[in-house]
């Protein structure tokens, strides 16, 4: 045993040589040649299959944190430039901690972390310039409906929260709070679905807010600003779920991608609700999906795989081992050591992983 271990140290150490000498400042360099250097944390637990099990962020101080919560349910903060931790929130909930969001407060010169328990409806809002916490929203669903996710929008400097949850026949719609707790506005749901993902995306050249979701059977948007559904988001008679979503805008079309339960890939022109293309990757479900530039996309999955796809073609250039569990996390980090690389993390997992 200790011979192997010996030899993983000296392949960890071989790697962390090459990088050292090469340029860290390509972020978009083609990344065919990524490996597993090791794990950053180890005692970081991913409890409910959701995204965002995790957040890394460059602070309004120039400091990299990286958020995650234990076992223990607390939230730690660790200092990625300093390499140590710096703060432990012990109980901050009363179960286990699903996921993070960030929200830069410019107005007020302060971090903003969202920490969302999914069993027990439960947000809270956390100022990282000391920790305390500035808002909580217990028990929002009456009906104990789960909160599956959750996200900022930072609309002419106003800060809101906007929520998701497991619906199962309750019909409980998207809600919006203010800082203060105050709930400002609602987006009617489909009651038959569960709304797996939910982030906002401002379109530049339409001034225009938009709210999208992953849901059960149809993926949507909702227009803000008009407090109404925009597009519906679907390939006819297939059933899947729609798992993570993201917005590519690198290009004239706008396109909404997809990662899907039925193991494919679906991209749709965003504003026409057209299906463009799609890619079978897995014969299991898709998780977090990640942008590495607009050619490459990296791909969690239930069979514990991390795909490098090709965009364009839908090639598999890569299949990345690394975790035993499937992999809920995915995020393209700048490492002040290692230049760009992956962060990665698996299902009811400890280790936190690193790619470069």
């Amino acid at each position: 045993m200790n011979g192997i271990n010996n030899r993983k140290k000296d392949e960890n150490e071989k790697l962390k040589t090459e990088i050292d000498n090469s340029s860290k400042d390509q972020e978009n360099k083609n990344p065919n040649n990524i490996k597993l250097l090791s794990n950053i944390i180890n005692d970081s637990y991913a409890h409910w299959n959701t995204n965002n099990s995790f957040m890394v962020f460059k602070s309004i101080k120039d400091i990299l944190y990286l958020i995650y919560a234990n076992q223990e349910k607390s939230i730690i903060c660790f200092d990625l430039n300093g390499q140590k931790k710096t703060n432990e929130i012990k109980n901050p909930h009363n179960q286990y901690i699903s996921h993070f969001r960030h929200c830069l407060d410019k107005i007020n010169k302060r971090d903003l972390i969202m920490s969302i328990s999914a069993i027990d409806s439960c947000i809270k809002i956390w100022n990282v310039n000391n920790w305390e916490c500035i808002l909580n929203l217990p028990n929002i669903y009456d009906d104990e409906q789960m909160i599956l996710s959750a996200c900022f929008l930072n609309i002419n400097n106003e800060i809101l929260i906007i929520t998701s949850n497991q619906n199962y026949g309750g019909g409980d719609p998207i809600w919006v709070f203010d800082l203060k707790g105050k709930k400002i506005k609602e987006f009617k749901n489909n009651p038959d679905e569960s709304t797996y993902f939910i982030d906002t995306f401002y379109d530049n050249n339409l001034s225009n807010y938009y709210i999208v979701t992953g849901n059960q059977e149809i993926s949507r948007s909702y227009n803000y600003l008009e407090n109404k559904l925009y597009k519906k988001y679907r390939e006819k008679k297939n059933y899947y779920d729609n798992m993570h979503l993201i917005i590519m805008n690198k290009d004239e079309i706008i396109k909404l991608i997809i990662s899907c339960s039925d193991g494919i890939i679906r991209i749709f022109n965003f504003h026409s609700a057209i299906l463009l293309n799609k890619f079978k990757i897995s014969n299991e479900a898709l998780c977090e999906i990640c942008l590495w530039d607009e050619n490459y996309l990296f791909v969690g999955c239930n069979d514990k795989i991390i795909k490098l796809v090709d965009i364009n073609n839908g090639n598999i250039m890569q299949n990345l081992s690394g975790h035993d569990k499937p992999v809920i996390t995915i995020k393209k980090i700048y490492h002040p050591k290692y230049g760009i690389c992956l962060f990665s993390q698996g299902w009811q997992e400890f280790d936190l992983n690193i790619w470069i």
